[in-house]
C-alpha cells in the first residue's frame, strides 16, 4: 500500500500548521533533539495574536526556542532542565520546572491527559492542572516534534528520542510532525516510530537542519580520579548505565581501554561513551538477562559521530522510558551498575543532584529510577559521584560535602536509597549504615581541608561517635 497521497494531503507549511493553535492552548514540543525548529519559529511569529499558551518540553538544546522571547504570549516549561534552560530562566523569561518520575512519563500522558468518554467523571487533567473549570474541554493539547522521513510502510522514525513520544501522540488532540532528513533511524525496541495515520499535519525541515552536535568536554583530573575509583567495582559481564557529564564519559573511555569483556548497556541516555565501549568490543550485551546483544536506551544526545553510529544500528534498541527506566525492568538485569553525578551530599547522606539552594540546575530525570533499580538487581550497584569541592562565584573553594543541605536545596535521592558515594578521595558504601557510620564514611572522602570542620558539625548533630576521633 502506498502512503504517498496521505503524505501529500497532510503536508502543509509551518505557518499553516501552527494556525491550529489558539490562545489558552497547550503546545507540547518533542523532547531533546525532537524539539521542533521551523514550527517553533512559525509559532513565535504569532506571538502578537496569542495569549496564555503553555509550551512544554524537556532538556532544551540549541537552537534557542524562539517562543521564549515572547513571555507575554508563551509560558515555557521544561520537564528536565539543561544548561540552556538555566540561561533562558536567568536572562530571558521565567522558566518553570515540572518534577516527575521519568519512568512514569508515558503514564502521565496516557492516564492523566486522556479523556475517557465512557466515564461519567472524565479524567481531564487539563482542567485539574489549571484549576480552571472554564478551560475544561476547550484547551487543545497540541504535540509538535521532529521525526525522520517516512518509510514505504508509512512510518516516521522518532530518531534518538523515543522517551514519552508515542504516549504524547496518543493523548494529543492534534499531532504535527516536522520531518528532518538528518534524523538517524533508530531501531527498536518498541514505539520507536509513528504511523502517518496518527499524524494530522506534516511539515518539512530544510535539508541543512542538523541535530544538536553536543561538544565533547575532556574530563578534569578530578573526574578521572573519580572514574578510576568506580572502575574498581566493574567486572566482566556487568551492565552499565551512565548519566550525563565528564565523569561518566571518562568511565566509558576507561572501559574501552580496559581488558573487560562481555559488558552490557541499559541506560536512559545514550552518549558517546557507549560508542567507545561498543566499538572497542568491551560491550556486546552477551550476558544480559533481557535485550541480549543490544544496548537499550530511551534518548540520546551527543556528537554527529554518535548519531551516525546510531543510524540503522541493530546493536542498539530504542525503547519508551516506561521500559528503560522502570526500576522493575532494571532489576531484571543482573550485575547492573548505575553511575550518576550529584551536586552535593550532606552528612545524613541526602543527595542533591538538581539545585543550587533554591536555584534549579538540573532535574531528577532518571536518577531515582536507576539508583533504585540497580540496587534491586542481583549483585547490582549504584554509584553517586561528585567532586569533593567547587569554586564559588567569589573564587572561594567550598566543600560539596556539607553538614546539612543549604536552605531550599532539593533532596533528589533520600538517604535510605543511597548505595555508594564516590569522590576523588574514594568510594564508600552506605547501604544500611547507621547515621554515625554514614557521617564517618562520608567525611573520609571529603576534601582533607574540610574534614575537621565536618567532624565538629557532626558532633553538634550528634551523629559522631567519640571512638571515631583519631
Amino acid at each position: 500500500m502506498s502512503y504517498t497521497q496521505d503524505y501529500k494531503t497532510k503536508l502543509v507549511s509551518p505557518e499553516k500548521a501552527v494556525k491550529i493553535v489558539n490562545s489558552g492552548d497547550i503546545v507540547d514540543y518533542g523532547f531533546f533533539n525532537g524539539k521542533p525548529i521551523i514550527l517553533d519559529k512559525a509559532l513565535a511569529a504569532r506571538a502578537g495574536e496569542l495569549r496564555d499558551v503553555e509550551v512544554f518540553t524537556a532538556v532544551t538544546v540549541p537552537p534557542v526556542p524562539e517562543v521564549v522571547n515572547h513571555p507575554e504570549s508563551f509560558t515555557y516549561i521544561d520537564w528536565q532542565w539543561s544548561k540552556l534552560t538555566r540561561m533562558l530562566h536567568a536572562f530571558v523569561q521565567p522558566t518553570y520546572y515540572c518534577p516527575i518520575l521519568y519512568h512514569r512519563g508515558p503514564f502521565y500522558y496516557r492516564e492523566l491527559l486522556t479523556q475517557d468518554p465512557n466515564e461519567n467523571l472524565t479524567r481531564d487533567y487539563r482542567s485539574v492542572y489549571y484549576n480552571d473549570p472554564a478551560k475544561k474541554g476547550k484547551a487543545k493539547w497540541i504535540a509538535m516534534m521532529q521525526v525522520g522521513p517516512m518509510n514505504e510502510a508509512g512510518y516516521f522514525n522518532l530518531g534518538p528520542q523515543n522517551s514519552e513520544t508515542s504516549a504524547k501522540i496518543q493523548s494529543a488532540d492534534i499531532v504535527i510532525v516536522e520531518v528532518n532528513p538528518n534524523t538517524p533511524t533508530c531501531l527498536g525496541g518498541n514505539e520507536e516510530s509513528v504511523h502517518i495515520s496518527r499524524v494530522d499535519y506534516i511539515v518539512e525541515a530544510p535539508p541543512d537542519q542538523l541535530l544538536y552536535d553536543a561538544p565533547q568536554v575532556e574530563p578534569s583530573k578530578v573526574e578521572q580520579q573519580i572514574a578510576a575509583h568506580v572502575m574498581k567495582y566493574i567486572y566482566d559481564g556487568c551492565c552499565i548505565q551512565l548519566g550525563i557529564g565528564g565523569m561518566p564519559n571518562m568511565v566509558g573511555k576507561l572501559i574501552a581501554a580496559s581488558d573487560l569483556k562481555n559488558l552490557g548497556g541499559h541506560t536512559e541516555m545514550f552518549v558517546d561513551a557507549y560508542v567507545d565501549m561498543i566499538e572497542s568490543g568491551r560491550m556486546n550485551g552477551s550476558k544480559k538477562n533481557i535485550d541480549r546483544f543490544k544496548c537499550s536506551y530511551t534518548f540520546a544526545i551527543g556528537s554527529k559521530r554518535m548519531y551516525d553510529f546510531m543510524h540503522n544500528n541493530p546493536a542498539l534498541a530504542s525503547y519508551p522510558v516506561n521500559y528503560t527506566n522502570d526500576p522493575r525492568i532494571i532489576a531484571q538485569i543482573d550485575n547492573m551498575v548505575s553511575i550518576n553525578n550529584a551536586i552535593e551530599v550532606d552528612l545524613f547522606s541526602q543527595v542533591n543532584a538538581e539545585s543550587s539552594g533554591m536555584g534549579q540546575v538540573s532535574g531528577n530525570g532518571g536518577m531515582w529510577d536507576f539508583v533504585l533499580g540497580a540496587q534491586w538487581s542481583k549483585k547490582g550497584k549504584s554509584f553517586i559521584c561528585l567532586a569533593s569541592t567547587h569554586t564559588d562565584s567569589k573564587g572561594e573553594t567550598k566543600s560539596r560535602i556539607t553538614p546539612q543541605l543549604p536552605l531550599g536545596s532539593i533532596v533528589t535521592i533520600p538517604r535510605q536509597m543511597v548505595d555508594y558515594i564516590v569522590t576523588e578521595y574514594g568510594a564508600v558504601k552506605l547501604t544500611a549504615c547507621p547515621t554515625w557510620m554514614r557521617a564517618e564514611k562520608i567525611i573520609s572522602i571529603a576534601h582533607p581541608d574540610f574534614r575537621d570542620d565536618l567532624i565538629k558539625e557532626a558532633e553538634k548533630m550528634k551523629i559522631w561517635r567519640q571512638s571515631n576521633k583519631k
